[in-house]
């Protein structure tokens, strides 16, 4: 399984960006994908994850301003952000959990300047 992020870049605060994720590999039916995002220094943590039945899971700091969304048939996963804040600077790391097994993407840098 390979996971293939991409979408992050530098925006200005109040901004918006669009990452994208695509899983290739063998890919069941039934997963979880989601975004995770880690500064230096701290822990790697949970930003969204949507389950291939489409529940989905948000960190605090960011619901009402992320939107995670996924395709199934292209099995690609997306996370809308807006109203972005210099503390959501970040490498955001896409990730997908399917057999009790994790995949990792290779992580998008996000930039957000006051």
């Amino acid at each position: 399984v390979q996971l293939q992020a991409s979408g992050g870049g530098l925006v200005q605060a109040g901004g918006y960006l669009r990452l994208s994720c695509a899983a290739s590999g063998s890919i069941f039916s039934m997963n979880l994908m989601g975004w995770y995002r880690q500064v230096p220094g701290k822990q790697r943590e949970l930003v969204a994850n949507m389950a291939s039945g489409g529940s989905t899971n948000y960190a605090d700091s960011v619901k009402g301003r992320f939107t995670i969304s996924r395709d199934n048939g292209k099995n690609t996963v997306y996370l809308q952000m807006n109203i972005l804040k210099p503390g959501d600077t970040a490498v955001y790391y896409c990730n997908l959990i399917q057999r009790a097994r994790d995949y990792w993407g290779q992580g998008t840098l996000v930039t957000v300047s006051s």
